[in-house]
């Protein structure tokens, strides 16, 4: 759930009026209290728009409704005749100037994410001058280049032969393309171009899950870990103070700050939201438990205002999914690996849009992590580790077959299963509990609101919704979408946490693509497995520090990784 328009509310008392909520005029040859024109002088107006009068002849039973929607500007809206009214086009007018500003049809009426507004996600960080470098920082460590040496064979061993990775690190900056339709509100190309990618990847996750399509030679980076951390203390610092000095909250983190204020009050979680963010209670009960001590620490005015808490809050898990990513890069592969993939995290352009839009996706992906970090050890963490992931947003649940087994060959001991059965239940039972002690009602809101409306919500921002007539095809995806997760609970036989982080990423990967619902946020959730396994995949017998171990061997075996063409020391 995301969306552009920001209001004023309170969640426990009385409800602010957002001053750019439409407000039906019913006189017409009456200007209203503050404007110049009249409802009928303003219709006329819009109707002198070529863009009006094309839909128009296209739908010629419509009725126009003229409302003021904030200071000095008037919203004309066509609906269908009753009993069933439906709202099929929007045009704004300028009180001042006599002039239409704007002219929405289709999705775009009902869905004001879809139009484009400048900075409606991250504010600046869509801008060109900041999105092209970081795409530059996330693949400059990975160039194909060598130490540069005279003559022509120094050429060609400096201008070495790219591989798979860079395929894999274009194609993850691919997801820019669709981004930059969609800033234009081009929705209908923005929506398609993004399937390609996320079908590379996921049937690049499949095979590098099933040992297939491993790097022959060591991870080869530009720079030493010493030059690595350096610029990743940069670009920390650079993420924190975009998110300070420009950035906004979206309903996702305005949700958050709401459902923290609420327990701390002690409402039920579920049900009963303000106006201005009446869906905001959509998720798991973690994802506002998470929140409760930056709302406690940082306040809340009870309205959308800018929210420190969510901004603190969109920090912290950003910072510490770059700290899981360390360790989970030192304990593959050791510091050096560490260092790279915490490098990747904040170099990747996706992961600061989701910062930026202070949402709580970076909260499933260090979730995802942290479940990858505790992949080799028992099955209790591994429960107590799915249930937090799964009762964030609910997606991650589907990871519970791969972690009911992680990383242990097959087959299982029936008692580590039962261990790992039972750590999970009761840990979701525990987080359950502000729902399961507010009696029935509470339970049918969180049923309503959360799988309820998140299996029925339409949505533009997936072929599903947007093309229409594809429900088989649909149905059929998702189906493989389920078949892939409970299947990886027991294939490959062997695996090691490269091949975990692989088949983690595919599942999420495989989930989305056949989700009503789709956006450029939820590319987080999968990213940190995804340069988990093509950074640490090493063909068998040898290779470099992004590289495994064979499928099932130790993933501690320590290979160099090539820095320049210089081999970096990587401690155990």
């Amino acid at each position: 759930m995301a969306q552009a328009a920001a209001g004023t509310a309170s969640a426990s008392t009385a409800t602010a009026v957002d001053p750019n909520t439409p407000v039906l005029v019913t006189e017409l040859d009456k200007p209203p209290s503050g404007y110049r024109r009249t409802a009928r002088q303003v219709e006329r107006i819009a109707l002198g728009d070529s863009r009006v009068q094309r839909e128009l002849r296209r739908h010629r039973d419509l009725q126009a409704y003229e409302y003021t929607k904030g200071p000095g500007r008037w919203q004309v809206s066509w609906f269908t005749p009753l009993p069933r009214q439906k709202e099929l086009m929007q045009a704004y007018v300028d009180d001042v100037r006599g002039v239409v500003t704007e002219v929405w049809t289709g999705f775009q009426v009902a869905w004001t994410m879809a139009r484009g507004y400048p900075g409606a996600f991250g504010r600046q960080v869509n801008a060109l001058y900041i999105w092209i470098p970081m795409c530059l920082a996330f693949v400059l460590p990975f160039l194909p280049v060598g130490r540069r040496r005279a003559g022509v064979r120094g050429l060609r061993a400096w201008l070495r032969r790219p591989t798979l990775l860079h395929l894999d690190l274009l194609v993850l900056l691919g997801f820019s393309i669709s981004l930059a339709f969609f800033n234009h509100a081009q929705i209908g190309l923005s929506v398609p171009l993004a399937y390609p990618f996320l079908l590379y990847l996921l049937a690049r996750m499949v095979l590098l899950g099933f040992g297939r399509g491993r790097p022959r030679a060591p991870l080869r980076v530009l720079f030493s870990t010493g030059w690595l951390l350096v610029a990743l203390v940069f670009l920390v610092g650079f993420r924190v103070g975009l998110n300070i000095a420009n950035s906004n909250v979206i309903d996702v983190g305005y949700a958050g700050v709401i459902g923290a204020d609420k327990i701390l009050h002690g409402q039920d979680l579920y049900g009963g939201w303000p106006h201005d963010n009446a869906q905001g209670d959509t998720y798991g009960p973690v994802n506002y438990l998470v929140y409760v001590p930056f709302r406690a620490v940082f306040g809340w005015s009870g309205s959308w205002d800018d929210l420190p808490a969510a901004h603190a809050a969109a920090i912290a898990f950003d910072l510490l999914t770059l700290f899981g990513l360390y360790f989970l890069g030192r304990l593959i592969r050791g510091p050096s690996m560490g260092v790279v993939l915490a490098y990747a995290w904040a170099s990747y352009p996706f992961t600061l849009y989701a910062l930026t839009s202070n949402s709580n996706d970076s909260l499933v992906a260090l979730l995802v992590v942290v479940a990858l970090l505790v992949a080799r050890r028992g099955p209790v963490a591994r429960g107590v580790v799915g249930a937090f992931a799964g009762l964030t947003k609910f997606a991650p649940l589907a990871l519970a077959p791969l972690l009911a087994r992680g990383a242990q060959p097959w087959p299982v001991r029936l008692r580590s299963i039962v261990w790992f059965t039972g750590a999970f239940l009761l840990t979701a039972v525990a987080l359950m509990l502000p729902v399961l002690v507010g009696g029935s009602g509470v339970l049918r809101a969180f049923w309503h609101d959360t799988i309820a409306y998140q299996s029925a919500r339409g949505s533009p921002f997936s072929i599903w919704g947007l093309w229409g007539g594809l429900g088989v095809v649909q149905h059929l995806v998702q189906g493989a979408a389920v078949a892939l997760a409970l299947a990886v609970a027991v294939v490959p036989r062997r695996r090691g946490l490269v091949e975990v982080a692989a088949l983690g990423a595919a599942v999420l990967i495989a989930l989305q693509l056949g989700v009503d619902h789709w956006f450029y946020l939820y590319i987080p959730w999968f990213f940190p497995l995804v340069m988990a396994a093509v950074l640490c995949a090493q063909p068998g017998g040898g290779g470099g520090l992004d590289g495994g171990a064979p499928p099932g061997e130790p993933d501690a075996v320590r290979a160099p990784l090539m820095a320049g063409g210089r081999r970096l020391a990587v401690a155990p």
